[in-house]
């Protein structure tokens, strides 16, 4: 990972910071529909541990104009680095010790930003690789369902690569008429029986190319994809990220609730 040259940072209005005075906070920064929401009560579900009822408490900044990941990937949108950093010195000043980012897109900016924000960053994409290691039967070959702009930038095809998996995709037709058009229909608000069947069927079309595991690699598309809907093991990014999270923090406090992780909603 590296950092670039540095880049002007949008100014933080009041709204967008943390309350400061509402107690201990799991500070969180979000970017956008279901993925960070996902993530912090995927966190409280693998948590059984804490003396808490689910996550710990939560401390929200809603960037709702953050720009579209995938649009600057493709050349067709502003550079969402900017916004990135911004929210990461946020959060910093808040008391955040650890930055989560439950948006796989969002992951191609991250070595941009790794030696810029004063944080460690759990990256959500190795974390998937790490897991996949971990199955059995042995994972040799996994599919990818995830947004053009994480396909093209080839995040998942490098980690993987590095653990010695092939990584099956989508053709260039199911890609835009079935996964795409699906994870659009999530973020509509459309999580209905027409949205799984195109997302089941472009997993279904990988896992008949020997996947043997299908990653959900957008965190809309477990909401409208469900496990059962597919003949092979879903791995869901977002809860895999909350595993790690709680496993790191519970390394760092012996045991206690976690101090303070942020998710960067990308």
């Amino acid at each position: 990972m590296h950092a670039t040259n540095p880049l002007p940072c949008p100014r933080t209005s009041p709204s967008d910071r943390p309350d400061r005075n509402a107690g201990d906070h799991r500070h969180s920064g979000r970017h956008g529909p279901g993925g960070h929401r996902r993530l912090l009560r995927q966190a409280g579900v693998v948590d059984p541990g804490t003396q808490r009822p689910g996550p710990p408490q939560d401390g929200h900044l809603v960037r709702p104009h953050h720009p579209d990941r995938t649009a600057a990937l493709l050349g067709d949108g502003p550079d969402p680095t900017p916004w990135l950093l911004d929210g990461s010195r946020v959060l910093r000043e808040a008391g955040a010790t650890v930055i989560a980012i439950p948006c796989n897109t969002a992951h191609a900016f991250v070595p941009r930003i790794v030696d810029r924000v004063g944080l460690p960053i759990v990256h959500m994409i190795g974390e998937v690789a790490r897991h996949l290691t971990t199955l059995s039967p042995q994972v040799r070959t996994a599919g990818l369902l995830a947004t053009t702009g994480t396909v093209r930038a080839g995040l998942y095809q490098e980690w993987l690569d590095r653990s010695g998996i092939d990584l099956v995709l989508p053709d260039a037709d199911s890609q835009d008429a079935e996964v795409m058009a699906g994870i659009r229909a999530v973020k509509a608000g459309l999580r209905d029986d027409a949205t799984t069947a195109l997302l089941a069927r472009a997993a279904r079309r990988l896992a008949g190319r020997g996947a043997q595991v299908i990653i959900a690699g957008c965190t809309e598309i477990p909401l409208g994809l469900p496990a059962d809907a597919v003949e092979v093991p879903l791995v869901d990014p977002a809860l895999t990220l909350a595993r790690a999270l709680v496993r790191r923090t519970r390394d760092s406090t012996g045991g206690e609730a976690p101090p303070h992780p942020v998710s960067l909603r990308g």
